[in-house]
C-alpha cells in the first residue's frame, strides 16, 4: 500500500457518523437469530478470554473490560479479561498467536501492534501471518502540548524556532520507541525540523517535567492530559488527528497548523489466531460490531475523546492495519529509531 493512501483510512474512520454505526448495530439486532446461533457454538460454549497486551488500568485494558460483558451477551458465552503485559505487547501477542484457533483466545492490543515489527526484528510471531483481524475498537487522538511559558505560541512558531535552532528544542516521551517518541519523529519528518528526543521511564514523569519546564514539548494522550490543559499547567498547540476533537474544539489539527499529512492515532485492535474457521470469525466480528454500538460503550469512548471505528467492508480493518504498519516502518527506518 502506498503511503499516500495511509491517512485516507483514518480519515474515513473519523468521518463516519455515529448514526451509521448505530444503523449497523440495528441491522445485527434486527436478526437476532444470527447471533443466537452463535450461543454455545464457539468451541462448544467454552469461556472466551480477551488477552490484553498491557497492564490493568491502561487504555487496552479499559476497552477490553468495556466490551467483555457486551460480547458475553451477544455470544451467550462467558467472556473474561486476562492481562499479559510485557515486552511492548509481545507476550500477549505471542500467546494468542500460538493458541488453538477456535475463537476462545482473542488478543486486545494497542497501536504498538503496528510498530513492533519495525522495532523488534525477531518477534515471537509473524505480524502478517499469525493473526486474523476481527476489528478495531476505537481511535483516540493525541495533542502536542508545551510548558505554558514556552516561547512558541503556535506550531508555526515552533517550526520556525526549530529550523533556526536545529536540535536545540526537546520533546519528552515515555521511552525509546514509545507512542510519544514516534509522534515526535513523524513531526520532525513532516515539518522538516530536527528536535531532541528526551526519553523517560513512563509517561507520567515525562509529562510532569514538561509541566515543570524541564522539557518544553510532549505528545500527550488527550484523555490523560485534558485536566492539566484545562487547569493551565499544559498549553495545547495542535491535535494529531485529521479533524478537531470535541474535547478541544478550538485547538487546530496539525494540518491546519501547517504540518501536512500528519496524523497520529492510538487504537485498539482485536485479533484471533490465524486459521480461525470463517464461520467462527463471522460470529465474532458481528458480536464485536454489536458491542460497539452499545450507547454506554460509545459514551465512554467519547468521554475519553475517542471515536468508535466505523462499520465497513471487510478489508477496512486489514487495510488500516497495513497502512499503519507501513507508516511506522518507514519512520522507524528513516529516523533510525531503536529500543533498549
Amino acid at each position: 500500500m502506498k503511503e499516500a493512501s495511509i491517512s485516507s483510512f483514518s480519515q474515513v474512520t473519523v468521518d463516519r457518523s455515529r448514526r451509521q454505526l448505530l444503523r449497523a448495530g440495528a441491522a445485527v439486532a434486527a436478526a437476532p437469530w444470527a447471533l443466537a446461533r452463535a450461543a454455545g457454538q464457539i468451541a462448544g460454549g467454552k469461556t472466551i478470554t480477551l488477552v490484553v497486551s498491557y497492564a490493568a488500568g491502561g487504555g487496552a485494558d479499559l476497552m477490553a473490560r468495556l466490551i467483555a460483558p457486551r460480547l458475553a451477551d451477544a455470544l451467550g458465552q462467558t467472556v473474561v479479561v486476562d492481562n499479559k503485559p510485557g515486552a511492548s505487547g509481545q507476550i500477549a501477542a505471542g500467546q494468542v498467536a500460538r493458541a488453538n484457533p477456535d475463537g476462545t483466545q482473542l488478543l486486545v492490543d494497542a497501536s504498538s501492534f503496528a510498530v513492533n515489527p519495525a522495532l523488534f526484528p525477531k518477534l515471537p510471531y509473524d505480524n502478517d501471518k499469525s493473526f486474523t483481524p476481527l476489528g478495531i475498537l476505537a481511535l483516540f487522538p493525541n495533542v502536542l502540548v508545551c510548558t505554558p511559558s514556552f516561547e512558541a505560541k503556535s506550531v508555526k512558531d515552533l517550526v520556525q524556532m526549530a529550523k533556526a535552532k536545529p536540535g536545540q528544542i526537546a520533546y519528552a516521551s515515555s521511552g525509546n520507541g514509545s507512542a510519544q517518541h514516534l509522534a515526535g519523529a513523524l513531526f520532525e519528518d513532516r515539518a522538516g525540523v530536527t528536535l531532541t528526543h528526551v526519553p523517560y521511564k513512563g509517561g507520567g514523569p515525562a509529562m510532569n517535567d514538561v509541566m515543570g519546564g524541564q522539557v518544553p514539548l510532549f505528545f500527550a494522550n488527550v484523555a490523560s492530559s485534558l485536566g492539566q490543559i484545562q487547569s493551565g499547567r499544559l498549553r495545547p498547540l495542535a491535535v494529531t488527528t485529521r479533524r478537531r476533537t470535541r474535547a478541544l474544539p478550538t485547538i487546530p489539527t496539525m494540518e491546519e497548523a501547517g504540518v501536512p499529512a500528519y496524523e497520529v492515532l492510538e487504537w485498539n485492535p482485536v485479533l484471533a489466531p490465524a486459521g480461525i474457521d470463517p464461520a467462527t470469525k463471522a460470529v465474532l466480528v458481528a458480536a464485536i460490531r454489536k458491542s460497539m454500538t452499545d450507547p454506554e460503550v460509545l459514551g465512554r469512548i467519547r468521554a475519553l475523546s475517542g471515536e468508535a471505528f466505523p462499520d465497513g467492508p471487510e478489508g477496512l480493518v486489514t487495510g488500516f492495519l497495513s497502512a499503519q504498519r507501513a507508516q511506522w516502518a518507514r519512520i522507524v527506518r528513516d529516523r533510525k529509531i531503536v529500543v533498549g
